[in-house]
């Protein structure tokens, strides 16, 4: 992350109250995806008065100034994580929901061929993997 998402939000001329920059500084404090519950959960532990509204109206607003990135794994959640992190790519487990975030040179060439062989320069994508554990033994 080249900034913070406080500094992005002010860079954009977001009204910021209090409680948006709790919940932003929950947000950048997140290693993981969390959905709107579990930032819910995380604000209210440094403000109680933190409603799920204001949760649910923050994250809209910073998905649309395009500070946060929405995923949707597959499990009828909304998740959410800073739009400024590094490329990565995601790898479900189905049985859990855990998301194990990987990078790899070889999936990212491979990209590269395939839109370069249909006539295509590559700007971006989403790669989500869903898979079950191998069962070792």
């Amino acid at each position: 992350m080249t900034d913070t998402i406080l500094s992005r939000c002010e860079a954009k001329g977001l009204r910021l109250t209090g409680q948006r920059r709790v919940i932003a500084q929950v947000l950048a404090g997140s290693d993981d995806h969390p959905d709107v519950e579990l930032l819910h959960s995380r604000a209210q532990d440094v403000d109680p008065g933190i409603s799920i509204a204001t949760v649910y109206r923050t994250v809209k607003l910073f998905e649309e100034a395009g500070i946060l990135e929405r995923h949707e794994f597959g499990d009828g959640r909304a998740r959410y994580e800073d739009a400024d992190r590094d490329h990565h790519d995601h790898l479900i487990d189905v049985n859990s929901g855990e998301v194990i975030e990987f990078v790899d040179p070889e999936i990212e060439a491979l990209q590269e061929r395939i839109a370069a062989k249909l006539g295509y320069e590559l700007r971006g994508h989403r790669l989500e993997l869903y898979g079950v554990p191998i069962k070792k033994g």
